[in-house]
């Protein structure tokens, strides 16, 4: 992955490579560099240099808008408006706090602290899983809980970030009421979103009681309630 799929210029990683076999820089996507971060930190390689060129550009290059932007011309990835557009994707902010979440504490510089916090009240500002500033209108796929979750993000994923970190907010309440709500009578979760069908192999079965999300929300109950 960091031969081939990252960027040596900027750091960030490409879903492709270019004709010199290296992260096409046309096609970054910044998910994806956060989630590749993510693993390659929990494989060992948060020290390497390309590891923290990429940790780098996330800071660099995370916003925090809610309202539209103009971009400047020959902005990279103006192609991504879906992605890093007019507006700030919410799950590319879920993805860098995910990555940032992995440092260990003694290993975080002021900015990836900084960073931190803008994540995590930016998602706080927006009761976790709404759209708007102030909160208005609801994601339903973030209520829908699934593993593992790839580019997608759900309510259950930001609320495992927030309570990991130590979070302990009113503007949480609302989601871990909704996540409270899904337990069924055996005190289990549901699988309700699964990329079952394009992996290798699948994990679980969508609408059947679920040990990842189980785990998973029993973690934030703990940590929360503690």
């Amino acid at each position: 992955m960091l031969k081939n799929s990252q960027d040596p210029e900027s750091g960030a990683f490409s879903y492709i490579s270019d004709d010199n076999g290296v992260g096409d820089d046309e096609r970054i996507l910044p998910c994806l560099t956060a989630n590749m971060v993510w693993s390659l930190i929990r494989l060992g390689y948060l020290d390497d240099e390309r590891v923290q060129k990429a940790v780098k550009w996330l800071i660099a290059h995370q916003r925090f808008d809610d309202e539209p932007v103009e971009l400047s011309e020959g902005w990279q990835y103006k192609i991504w408006k879906k992605c890093w557009g007019k507006r700030t994707c919410h799950s590319i902010i879920v993805k860098s706090l995910k990555a940032f979440n992995e440092i260990p504490e003694n290993k975080r510089t002021p900015e990836m602290e900084n960073c931190i916090s803008k994540c995590a009240e930016h998602m706080l500002n927006h009761s976790i899983h709404k759209r708007s500033q102030p909160p208005a209108e609801g994601r339903f796929k973030w209520l829908e809980f699934g593993f593992p979750l790839m580019w997608n993000i759900d309510a259950l994923e930001v609320l495992g970030l927030l309570t990991k970190l130590g979070y302990k907010d009113e503007r949480m309440q609302e989601a871990m009421d909704i996540m409270i709500s899904k337990q069924n009578g055996e005190g289990r979760w549901t699988l309700e979103n699964t990329f079952n069908g394009r992996f290798q192999t699948s994990i679980e079965r969508k609408g059947k009681e679920s040990k990842w999300i189980t785990l998973n929300a029993l973690r934030v109950l703990k940590s929360y309630y503690r």
